[in-house]
């Protein structure tokens, strides 16, 4: 009876640790592999009319994170969790010579796990930076950034009417459609948050500016010109990827942060271009 209670109680601890994914993925379409992160609360139907095309052609492997989108959260650091799920994914499954496609902060991962695998074919990131936090932080140092600050918990501890008022406020200046921002803001309030705020200092804290020294893969990246205005966005991605190697730099005239949004004939043509430069 013990010796099955203890098998009982191992089988119990590995389902658990099983379950405790840092991410979904949903496969759909044959072809060269193309691994899809989206950016940081959104589930994949943010590239949706992307990569419903692209699936004509392509094996699209469509990330939904932890803590996102209905997938359960996961204990903290967040973001490393995934990193590094996220490349035995990538090792298990013999996707090692993927294309990889991301916005925002699934942009900023591609480009993290890209330091480590150079086998990728390309990466094509939109409106995504490896050091974010420079942006919204004076004097910035990620070891300066602490989880546990007045900010943190006062969003933590937010009620809801107040939580999608703040996240209305974000979506403005993301893109130009009404019914999108809602498309955003909705994304942010059903995502836990406890991920939404510690995930994001993650995120803030993650600076592969030097790092970028190591990426092998052909890089192609999406600028978005709004809210800031070309000039600023000019000066930023050069600062931010002076160290990056093989690198094409595409703006986005006109568009939000969420390009797929304001520009999606244009930054799907624009893709297909870019997948076209790996034959």
């Amino acid at each position: 009876m013990k010796k099955i209670l203890i098998c009982f109680v191992f089988l119990f601890i590995s389902i658990s640790l099983y379950s405790q994914k840092s991410f979904q993925v949903e496969i759909k379409g044959e072809g060269q592999p193309v691994l899809v992160f989206p950016g940081f609360a959104c589930t994949p139907k943010v590239f949706s009319e992307i990569t419903n095309t692209l699936s004509e052609s392509y094996e699209i492997h469509a990330f939904t994170f932890a803590g996102f989108g209905g997938v359960p959260p996961i204990d903290f650091p967040w973001l490393p969790k995934i990193k590094e799920e996220v490349l035995h994914y990538i090792k298990t499954n013999n996707l090692e010579e993927s294309i990889v496609l991301g916005h925002s902060m699934g942009g900023t991962l591609a480009l993290w796990l890209a330091t480590e695998n150079h086998q990728f074919k390309r990466l094509i990131l939109i409106d995504a930076l490896p050091a974010m936090g420079v942006l919204m932080i004076p004097e910035y140092d990620s070891n300066n950034i602490q989880y546990d600050t007045p900010s943190n918990q006062y969003v933590l501890h937010m009620d809801n009417v107040a939580f999608r008022e703040m996240a209305g406020q974000m979506a403005l200046g993301m893109c130009s459609d009404k019914e999108k921002q809602q498309q955003i803001v909705d994304w942010m309030v059903a995502s836990d948050r406890k991920t939404f705020v510690y995930g994001y200092t993650d995120l803030l804290k993650l600076d592969l500016r030097d790092e970028l020294k190591k990426i092998v893969t052909p890089v192609t990246l999406f600028a978005a010109t709004e809210p800031y205005g070309k000039e600023v966005v000019t000066a930023t991605y050069s600062e931010q990827y002076k160290n990056l190697k093989k690198h094409t730099l595409i703006f986005a005239e006109g568009a939000g942060h969420f390009i797929m949004f304001d520009k999606p004939k244009w930054l799907l043509e624009q893709i297909r271009i870019a997948l076209g430069a790996n034959g």
